[in-house]
């Protein structure tokens, strides 16, 4: 078979098949994860952010070259999720960019189109790393180049063959790249990812049937901080829709309909992309807001929620939860916050919600977006001043469009991003970098520990610039570890461990295996101290009981009678323990 062009139509196709060849192979790139952890999640973070991409791909009828580009670039930009799926979204985007203009695409620009790809997501990554998926994607822009200068052959198809088994190539050579891959005998899961997504392609161009299907993956749920009644939501109705537009839409425009939102609701987004328009707003008359829109043009995505139903359901949800969760861990008692904040430090969170976005939130000078992973976590960053907390983090990494999500809720110039998790730092990024109309600062918070830290640190009064390099620097003072189980056979460091075995990790490594929770956790801690260590707070998980982290914490304090060591309640699933040493 010989294919000299693609259309449209054909890239659609081919768009489409790769995103199912991914979605069908996530658990095993899953599995690829050096750390033996159960939350490694490269495949299911890469094909959760083409599956994003793919549900706008496959909507399109009858789409020109610019569409299906266009829905590829802003359908995985906003739905990436994890450092691979940023990664991917990026070589995405550099792609399309190349070959949006055009209504064929033939093997020259197809050459232009890898080069572009990976120029972008090289931009994207501060200090990149060989080894790992950039590696492959570079090995394949750099066959292309070979291949359109030295052999002039104008068939897709075997062009495809070489780029991609070039790419399979140096794929099985990364553990020779990474150490850590070499010992732990696996390939890098990003560019097995790629590479998978790319053989998908392949089978897409070959004209093999692939049963592709939109499967719906629940977001990220994010919620307000505080607690707020149903009665207190002054906007009811979150009201969602994309503008076709039919006509120019200049900045007045823009201005225009976002004052005209004002007028009816708040918490508004009103964000251009060519000849589309993405509205969002509360409101108590989404057909005023509807009715608006269609002005411009054709609508599209319609979605209104009743936020004051889905609160009364959440609160009941809530409310079942926390009876049940005190019946099994023994009523752990909530943070001692006064502790954790200190004297004239952190915003004040005692500040009773007013008026503005979501639930009620106050316009206010600064705001606050934390990652958390657990019902404990999520009420210590409550307490400490977080106004918005998105639940996730090892188990699901946010997407960009969870992160922006959030940044519509909060009603502040300034809002502070807490990843909390080094795999989501890229997408806070990423959301960033989309949102225009409020100033984002992004800490790199690696772990709940450092979230907790940056938010003690944060000061009302000084300049964004002060607080972030205040945050950023409280982070580097603290040594974080976690306890967990290991999900499969296989040697780090020196280390064998066998499936079961029970691991303190670090940020770095893997410290300590057992076969006996506490034990392996007072390993780690004696692993992570130093002589300055003064205090270690022991966040226990889901499940752990009171009474089992109690125990831990005399363990620790047994062998080290200086060392302040306390206990709260987390509530983190997987995770026995995170650990925080200051």
């Amino acid at each position: 078979m010989t294919v000299t062009t693609m259309d449209a139509l054909l890239v659609k196709k081919c768009f489409l098949a790769g995103a199912a060849a991914i979605q069908a192979k996530r658990d095993y790139i899953n599995e690829l994860n050096v750390f033996p952890v159960p939350d490694g999640d490269t495949g299911t973070n890469m094909s959760m952010t083409i599956m994003s991409a793919a549900d706008e791909v496959a909507a399109l009828d009858d789409p020109n070259m610019e569409d299906v580009c266009r829905a590829i670039s802003r359908g995985s930009l906003r739905g990436a999720r994890g450092n691979s799926g940023v990664i991917l979204s990026q070589l995405l985007r550099g792609f399309t960019k190349a070959v949006k203009k055009t209504n064929t695409i033939d093997v020259q620009m197809l050459n232009q189109a890898f080069a572009k790809a990976v120029d972008s997501a090289y931009k994207a990554v501060m200090k990149p790393k060989e080894g790992t998926i950039l590696t492959v994607a570079r090995a394949g822009a750099e066959k292309a180049e070979k291949l359109v200068k030295d052999s002039g052959d104008s068939d897709i198809v075997r062009f495809a063959e070489q780029v991609i088994g070039e790419m399979r190539a140096v794929l099985d050579k990364t553990p020779e790249m990474l150490p850590v891959l070499k010992e732990a005998g696996v390939v890098d899961s990003g560019g097995e990812g790629l590479v998978t997504i790319l053989e998908g392609m392949k089978d897409g161009l070959l004209g093999k049937q692939i049963d592709y299907k939109s499967s719906a993956v629940p977001d990220a749920n994010v919620k307000a901080a505080g607690a707020v009644g149903a009665g207190d939501i002054k906007f009811g109705y979150c009201t969602e829709f994309i503008i076709k537009l039919e006509k120019s839409f200049t900045s007045e425009d823009e201005w225009e309909i976002k004052k005209y939102l004002e007028g009816i609701g708040d918490s508004i987004v009103c964000v251009t992309d060519e000849d589309i328009v993405k509205i969002h707003v509360h409101t108590n008359n989404p057909g005023l807001a509807i009715q608006k829109g269609l002005s411009y043009g054709e609508l599209s995505r319609m979605k209104i929620d009743n936020m004051r139903e889905e609160h009364n359901e959440r609160a009941i949800r809530f409310a079942q939860q926390g009876t049940q969760e005190s019946v099994q861990a023994g009523s752990p008692q909530p943070a001692d916050i006064s502790r954790l904040k200190g004297e004239g430090q952190g915003p004040d969170a005692s500040d009773q919600p007013g008026e503005g976005g979501e639930s009620g939130l106050p316009q206010k000078e600064a705001g606050f977006i934390s990652v958390s992973s657990g019902d404990g976590l999520s009420r210590i960053f409550t307490e400490l001043g977080v106004d918005v907390v998105i639940e996730g983090g090892q188990t699901m990494n946010p997407s960009t469009d969870d992160i922006l999500g959030a940044v519509a809720k909060v009603n502040a110039d300034t809002i502070y991003v807490l990843p909390n998790n080094g795999n989501i730092i890229l997408a806070a990024n990423q959301a960033k970098e989309l949102t225009e109309d409020k100033n984002i600062v992004v800490i790199p918070t690696k772990s709940i520990p450092h979230g907790i830290a940056a938010m003690i640190n944060y000061i009302d009064g000084n300049s964004a610039e002060e607080n972030e390099e205040a945050m950023t620097e409280a982070i580097s003072q603290i040594k974080c570890g976690q306890v967990t189980y290991a999900v499969r056979d296989t040697s780090i460091d020196g280390k064998e461990i066998k499936q079961g075995d029970i691991m303190g990790l670090s940020d770095k490594t893997i410290e300590a295996v057992g076969s006996n929770v506490k034990e392996t956790t007072v390993q780690l801690v004696e692993k992570l101290m130093d002589e300055a260590t003064e205090l270690v707070t022991l966040y226990y998980g889901k499940e752990t009981t009171e009474e089992e982290a109690l125990e831990t914490a005399e363990a620790i304090r047994g062998k080290n009678n200086e060392i302040e060591v306390e206990v709260e309640y987390g509530g983190q699933p997987i995770y026995y323990y995170f650990l925080s040493l200051e």
